[in-house]
């Protein structure tokens, strides 16, 4: 938990993570932002997988329908809160020479996805209606 306050800091103070270590191959560097944006990426298509829900599907039982929409938003938003934690953790990792975090986070991910994926399909073949 400390480690992850300490990370919130230079979420806001990036170039606090430059006095750490030694600076590593930029194209490693690069790779870690891109990392990052891809992330931010998913997290956006969630959001918007989110909104789509709530508005496409107004034929679906309320309760679906919004449980469905509030499960791709939040997916969406530790998604973001995710890549920025993740992409400090990595750069920290390249400055000081250890081994790349580790992270079940896209395992997790997955699996929220899958479910929502798996309702939203149930919800929409059954046709379930207000």
């Amino acid at each position: 938990m400390i480690d992850f306050v300490r990370n919130v800091r230079l979420w806001f103070a990036p170039e606090r993570v430059r006095e750490e270590g030694t600076t590593p191959d930029y194209r490693f560097s690069l790779a870690n932002e891109r990392t990052f944006l891809a992330w931010l990426r998913t997290a956006m298509a969630l959001v918007g997988g989110g909104f789509a829900v709530d508005q496409f599907l107004p034929d679906l039982r309320w309760g679906w329908r919004v449980g469905l929409a509030l499960a791709l938003l939040v997916a969406g938003v530790l998604c973001a809160v995710r890549a920025l934690n993740h992409w400090v953790r990595c750069e920290r990792a390249m400055r000081r020479g250890e081994d790349l975090p580790a992270s079940r986070f896209p395992a997790v991910l997955s699996l929220v996805v899958a479910v929502v994926a798996v309702a939203m399909v149930v919800a929409v073949v059954l046709g379930w209606n207000k």
